[in-house]
């Protein structure tokens, strides 16, 4: 029934061997089904990507770029409120086709800021990469990473500050003007807008301040040396540092030929060209304040920190403390005393004592000609003005007092321990040849009384003390110190003198009240720093003192008519220099006058210094009432015998109405004792000043004769 199989096709008994595969694909079966869930989803995001991409592109090219914040002029205020300033509002701006600008400027501009500006869309990833390796390799920064792009979508739309949301708007802009604008509309509005230093924006307001020469006539030397300006203008501009402008001109060409520009001939001729600068300032409109308008600009950027972009294009507003008036009064005062033929120059500054604030400023007579301020030179020597530091160590000391005498004479001092001497003359050889008071002595200004007093009280004393007061020059303490034989500048001076003024306390002097941005936030806000370094009792003896001076037989009585009020100063004269440092209560002035190079003063020229500030204190103050100086706690005001410096009794035959800190008066009588009581009154008003000269009474100043006269006059 069954057939037999044979043996040929009967199945061997051998088990059957598996495969390898089930065993691997079930290990990685997870691993594979993960992967895959991976890539659906590396799927759904590339695709949400490309939406995104595509809706913010689109997003973008429909959106309108926001206003330039160019457009945005800062200002600079008075203390009133009144415009006297703005900071680049159209004639520094000179726009021009970019077919209009040497193409010099082109190639150096792209040699070193964006050398493949023509072949990116906005952001240069290989150029930044670039970038990171040759900084990298030459220790510096020879290389930016920002695209012309960029920084023309970050000048012209947002601000400086480092945040990552102006990182992100900046590459917003730069994204929307790739899309808006041709790559030469690009170059065009960057060439136009970017800051060149000093005042100029766009290269054609830099080629005109420059080499006053349009941005199409540049040679490739020009060109270069003004395309390595704005990576950083206070350094590289070549008014302030050839140095620097070279070495940065170097690069740049050598950028250039690098790039195919030029070749190693072109660049070694450029550089070894010399270039023929216009005389900075020539192109700039003086306008008001020109010195003052300079000081706020450097307070401004190198001492309260405010960015100097931020400052020229940031729509900023800076309240100051000048006062017009005060401004033009000083204006003209220099201007009409001063010979329009003469060489020589003239400064000027007023600080009103009570506030520190800076109400005037004339740091020379032609702003166009040459922008040196001299309110700040270091190098005049204030001659006699420095005399009151000195008496003032005196009044201090306690041993010396408005009556103390010393004989006025030719006189050989020894110091030192007797190593070294030191013999003053008195101006044109004139003495008293007799024994005189401290009045006498400020009043006349008389050298051999100064230098017996610094003998007295001691020379550091007498730099302690200026020092206290805002004298910050170098001083040493010798014997000529008491003639003003070191350096101080007009500023020094002024401050200096305003602590006499305002009763014993100094305060900083200030220029800027106020820096609001372009919101009105506050960036900067003064505040006082106020010391009381004397005491008013000092201030006030010390200021009578110095009204002599405007008295008859003082070294300013010339101007005594011209100032219709009670006012205290001292002048000051050397060979180069002549000074008159004074003040009234609501003003104090330094008025400079010489020459630049220590040309020898004439007499006439010597005397213009007080003039000057006569006229300018009448000239501000022409609406105040006039004020005399309080007398504080502290002083005595009595009746003293100038000959003898004894207290007057009415007997005696001479009497001076004199100011003493209280403890310092004399106690001897000129005159019978019985009447002492009755003629040695002690009163409290300074209304009794008296007049002298050579010790012997003259008429006394009373408020009514002063009042009498200014308003006769």
């Amino acid at each position: 029934m069954f057939k037999r199989i044979p043996p040929i096709f009967r199945r061997k008994s051998k088990t059957k061997r598996r495969s390898a595969f089930p065993h691997i694909s079930e290990r990685f079966l997870p691993y594979m089904l993960r992967l895959q869930k991976w890539l659906r989803r590396i799927s759904m995001a590339l695709l949400a990507a490309a939406v995104i991409v595509a809706g913010l592109y689109l997003y973008l090219r429909t959106q309108a770029l926001p206003l330039s914040k160019i457009s945005q002029t800062s200002q600079m205020l008075d203390i009133q409120g009144h415009i006297i300033d703005t900071f680049h509002a159209g004639e520094n701006r000179r726009s021009v086709a970019l077919s209009d600008i040497s193409h010099y400027v082109v190639d150096a501009t792209l040699a070193i800021e964006d050398r493949r500006f023509y072949r990116h869309s906005g952001f240069d990833l290989k150029g930044m990469a670039r970038a990171v390796v040759v900084n990298v390799q030459s220790m510096s920064a020879r290389q930016g990473a920002s695209t012309l792009t960029q920084q023309l979508a970050r000048n012209l739309y947002l601000s400086h500050e480092r945040t990552w949301q102006r990182k992100l708007k900046e590459a917003m802009y730069t994204a929307q003007l790739e899309m808006k604008y041709s790559k030469d509309d690009i170059l065009g509005m960057y060439l136009n807008q970017i800051y060149y230093g000093h005042g100029s924006y766009g290269i054609e307001a830099a080629s005109m301040m420059y080499f006053d020469k349009h941005a199409s006539e540049l040679s490739l030397a020009e060109s270069a040396m003004l395309a390595g300006i704005p990576k950083g203008p206070k350094y590289y501009s070549p008014y302030l540092n050839m140095k620097a402008a070279k070495d940065r001109q170097s690069l740049i060409l050598e950028a250039m030929k690098e790039g195919g520009s030029i070749t190693e001939e072109q660049a070694q001729a450029a550089y070894g060209e010399m270039l023929t600068f216009q005389p900075q300032g020539s192109q700039q409109q003086e306008g008001f304040a020109p010195y003052f308008r300079d000081y706020i600009r450097f307070l401004a950027v190198e001492q309260l920190g405010i960015d100097s972009s931020l400052l020229n294009e940031g729509g900023i507003t800076i309240y100051t403390t000048l006062d017009q008036a005060a401004q033009a009064a000083a204006e003209e005062s220099i201007k009409q005393i001063m010979p329009s033929g003469s060489e020589q120059q003239a400064a000027l500054v007023a600080i009103d004592p009570r506030t520190g604030y800076i109400k005037a400023m004339v740091g020379g007579r032609d702003y166009a000609k040459n922008q040196y301020n001299r309110v700040f030179a270091s190098t005049r020597q204030p001659g006699s003005a420095f005399k009151p530091f000195l008496y003032m160590s005196a009044l201090q000391s306690g041993f010396m007092s408005p009556v103390t005498r010393f004989k006025s004479e030719p006189t050989v001092f020894s110091y030192d321990e007797g190593r070294k001497t030191y013999e003053p003359h008195n101006y044109g050889d004139k003495y008293a040849e007799d024994y005189i008071d401290m009045r006498t002595a400020i009043s006349g200004s008389d050298n051999i009384y100064a230098v017996n007093t610094i003998m007295t009280v001691g020379a550091d004393k007498v730099i302690e003390t200026a020092r206290k007061l805002g004298i910050r020059s170098r001083m040493q303490p010798v014997p000529s110190l008491a003639l003003g034989t070191f350096p101080a500048s007009p500023f020094e001076m002024a401050s200096a003198y305003g602590v006499f003024a305002n009763a014993g306390l100094r305060l900083e002097p200030i220029a800027i009240l106020r820096i609001e941005d372009r919101k009105g936030n506050v960036l900067y806000e003064a505040k006082s720093a106020e010391e009381q370094v004397i005491t008013a009792a000092e201030a006030y003896v010390m200021t009578s003192l110095l009204e002599s001076v405007f008295d008859d037989g003082g070294t300013a009585h010339r101007v005594s008519a011209t100032i219709k009020r009670p006012v205290a100063g001292k002048t000051g004269t050397t060979a180069t220099d002549a000074w008159l440092v004074g003040y009234t209560p609501e003003l104090a002035a330094a008025v400079w006058v010489g020459y630049d190079k220590d040309r020898m003063l004439t007499v006439a020229e010597a005397h213009r210094a007080a003039p000057i500030f006569a006229r300018f204190i009448e000239g501000t103050l022409s609406a105040v009432p006039p004020k005399y100086f309080p007398v504080p706690e502290g002083v005595v005001n009595i009746f003293i015998d100038p000959a003898s410096g004894k207290l007057a009794a009415a007997t005696c035959p001479s009497r001076r109405l004199e100011s003493f800190l209280a403890g310092t008066e004399p106690t001897e009588v000129c005159g019978s004792p019985a009447d002492a009581g009755n003629g040695t009154g002690r009163e409290n008003s300074s209304s009794g000043q008296g007049k002298f000269e050579n010790g012997k009474p003259q008429k006394q100043r009373s408020w009514w004769n002063d009042l009498k006269r200014w308003w006769t006059d």
